[in-house]
C-alpha cells in the first residue's frame, strides 16, 4: 500500500478535501491521509509515498523531516531542497533571463544589522548606496517587500524617497525588496500543479481578502493562452510542483508579480467554490500520479530546468 500524506498547519477545509478526494477514488493500492510523525531517524524511510508540504515555510523542524523522507525515496511536493534555497528576488532575478516581464526590481539591504554582525561585517558595501540610481530605475511611486516570504506581510507602498526611508526603518533585519508599481488593467492569480495543471483565476488584490476573487474581468482565449505559457515556462525553470503566479496586465502584458508561492491558499473560504474544487480534484489527481510513479529508495523530487541545466553544464538560457 501507498501512503499519500498531506502536512498542514491551522488549515482546515483543503486538507480534509484532499485526503477525502484521494480516497474517494478507490484506487488500488493508494490511501491518504494527513502526516503523523512519532519520530524522526536519520536515514529512516518517512513511510510515505508521497507528501503535500503545506507548512515547513514556517516550521523548520518539518523541513528537516522532509528533506530526509525526499533521501529516501518520498516525493514531497514541492522539493524542500529548492524550496530551501529559492527566494523571491532570484524569481525575479531568473525571469529576465527567460522572457518573463517583470518589474523593475531591485534588493535593498536590512536596515538594521542582522544578528551577531556589526558594521565591519559589511565592509564590501558601499554607503550611502547609489540611491539615485536606485529610485531613477525603479521609479515612484514604488513598492518595498521583503525579498523572501509572503502572505502580504510588511509590504509597503512607498510614493518618494522620504517615504522610502521613513518605512524601511520600520523593518528591522528584513531584506526588502524595491519594485516598480505595475498600474494593471486586470490582475490574475493563477494555480500550477504538477508543471502542466493551469488554472487561471481573476483576481482583484485592491479589495478587501474576502472579496479577492471577486473581479468584473475575465480573459479571453488568445490572453488565457499567452498566460498559461507563462505560467508553465515560470514553474518548468523553478521546479514546482504546487505553486500561483501573479500576473499583471498592463497594455496586454502580463507582467510576473508575485511567483514563488509554494504553500499558497487553498481555503475554501477565500479562493471560492468553483477554485477550490479545481484545486482539490487536481491536487489529488496529480498526488495519485506521483504515487503511482515513486520508487523506493530513488530520487522522486521535481527538479527544474535552472538546477538540471546547471547540473548538466548546459547553456542556461
Amino acid at each position: 500500500m501507498k501512503k499519500i500524506g498531506i502536512l498542514h498547519g491551522k488549515e482546515r477545509s483543503f486538507p480534509e478535501a484532499f485526503v477525502q478526494r484521494v480516497n474517494s477514488k478507490n484506487i488500488e493500492g493508494i490511501t491518504a491521509e494527513e502526516v503523523k510523525i512519532e519520530k524522526v531517524i536519520q536515514g529512516e524511510s518517512s513511510g510515505y509515498a508521497v507528501i503535500i508540504d503545506r507548512i515547513s515555510q514556517d516550521v523548520p523542524f518539518y523541513r528537516a523531516y522532509l528533506k530526509n523522507a525526499a533521501l529516501c525515496g518520498t516525493a514531497v511536493i514541492n522539493n524542500p531542497f529548492w524550496w530551501s534555497a529559492d527566494e523571491k528576488f532570484f524569481n525575479n532575478c531568473l525571469s529576465t533571463k527567460i522572457g518573463v516581464p517583470v518589474p523593475k526590481t531591485v534588493i535593498l539591504p536590512s536596515n538594521s544589522l542582522p544578528a551577531d554582525t556589526t558594521s565591519e561585517s559589511f565592509s564590501n558595501l558601499q554607503y550611502p548606496l547609489d540611491w539615485e540610481g536606485i529610485f531613477n530605475y525603479v521609479g515612484f511611486p514604488a513598492y518595498m517587500k521583503p525579498f523572501a516570504g509572503g502572505g502580504w506581510k510588511s509590504v509597503y507602498k512607498v510614493a518618494d524617497k522620504d517615504d522610502l526611508f521613513e518605512k524601511h526603518a520600520e523593518t528591522g533585519e528584513l531584506v526588502m525588496m524595491l519594485q516598480e508599481e505595475i498600474i494593471f488593467d486586470e490582475y490574475y492569480r493563477c494555480y500550477c500543479l504538477g508543471g502542466k495543471y493551469v488554472r487561471i483565476m481573476p483576481y482583484e488584490p485592491r479589495n478587501p481578502h474576502a472579496l479577492r476573487y471577486v473581479a468584473d474581468f475575465k480573459p479571453d482565449a488568445a490572453r488565457t493562452k499567452l498566460m498559461t505559457d507563462i505560467v508553465l515556462k515560470i514553474n518548468s525553470y523553478l521546479g514546482y510542483d504546487f505553486n500561483t503566479v501573479e500576473l499583471a496586465l498592463k497594455d496586454g502584458i502580463p507582467y510576473a508579480i508575485d511567483f514563488c508561492n509554494p504553500a499558497p491558499d487553498a481555503e475554501r473560504a477565500s479562493v471560492g467554490e468553483e477554485n477550490f474544487e479545481w484545486v482539490v480534484e487536481t491536487a489529488a489527481t496529480y498526488a495519485i500520479e506521483k504515487a503511482l510513479a515513486q520508487k523506493d529508495g530513488e530520487d522522486n523530487l521535481t527538479w527544474g530546468e535552472y538546477i538540471k541545466r546547471s547540473a548538466a553544464k548546459k547553456t542556461l538560457f
